[in-house]
């Protein structure tokens, strides 16, 4: 199996990602850790050199297997499904902006919390068929490019839409692109699955990026959950992509990166 770990190319107000900033330092970090890769979460990709972030990855011998699209959600307020359709159609230009830049890295483009959250006005279908429509389209333009998208499932307590493996199943049949998977998140499926490697399974060879975390959203061991029977599960799968750190920076990101590694590695 391999092995990485989410790092941000620039400062960013979330908290479940260990490394922030200084991309080709932190890059050097992972890779002295132990990780195959580095997964990129990127908030504006016209802002990343490709070419400086492949040199620096290569530099390390490790790879890109995916970038994130989840601040700009976070930082900017941009999502799929808002009420506003300026702020809709800025959406989808980052993402597909993303997609490039995954072309270029050959990448998973990881679609979050961009997708948005149920209006406070308005109603919510209409919201989610918006989502579905403008998943559509960056589908599209992901399949031109030869990129795959992954629509991760995320806990009620963070969003309204897509929040098991079942929703993001339903999901991808209605957008019907062969670009269109599935991420899965043991952090997320701790609070919404009723048997994680179950879930896992019946997600079979639509999974296209797998994140972990324990229970309390620390590094892999630091909790409760069984990682041992949910990797079985994944391989069980023929799952040939990566097993990706998503944690908080506790105690501290150094300290996390190699407890995580250490842990996954002796499984």
């Amino acid at each position: 199996m391999k092995y990485s770990i989410v790092l941000s190319t620039h400062q960013t107000s979330f908290g479940a990602v260990a490394f922030k900033g200084g991309a080709a330092e932190n890059i050097r970090l992972a890779a002295q850790a132990g990780y195959d890769g580095v997964e990129l979460a990127v908030r504006d990709a016209s802002l990343v050199d490709a070419g400086e972030m492949k040199r620096a990855a290569e530099g390390e011998g490790v790879v890109i297997p995916a970038i994130g699209t989840g601040q700009m959600w976070g930082e900017e307020g941009l999502s799929l499904s808002a009420e506003d359709p300026q702020v809709r159609d800025r959406a989808v230009e980052r993402i597909r902006q993303h997609v490039e830049l995954a072309a270029e890295l050959d990448a998973v483009v990881i679609i979050g919390l961009v997708r948005g959250v149920k209006p406070e006005k308005g109603d919510h279908k209409t919201a989610e068929g918006w989502m579905t429509e403008n998943l559509r389209k960056v589908s599209e333009s992901a399949e031109k490019r030869g990129v795959r998208i992954a629509v991760e499932a995320i806990n009620r307590y963070e969003t309204d839409y897509v929040n098991t493996a079942e929703d993001g199943l339903e999901l991808i049949d209605r957008v019907g692109s062969p670009s269109l998977g599935i991420l899965l998140d043991t952090f997320h499926m701790n609070i919404e699955e009723r048997d994680m490697a179950g879930s896992i399974r019946h997600v079979g060879d639509r999974l296209f990026h797998f994140h972990v975390a324990d229970s309390n959203r620390w590094y892999p061991g630091a909790g409760h959950l069984d990682f041992p029977s949910i990797l079985e599960a994944l391989f069980a799968t023929g799952y040939e992509g990566f097993v990706s750190g998503e944690f908080m920076p506790m105690p501290k990101a150094d300290t996390a990166a190699q407890r995580s590694i250490a842990y996954l590695r002796q499984l």
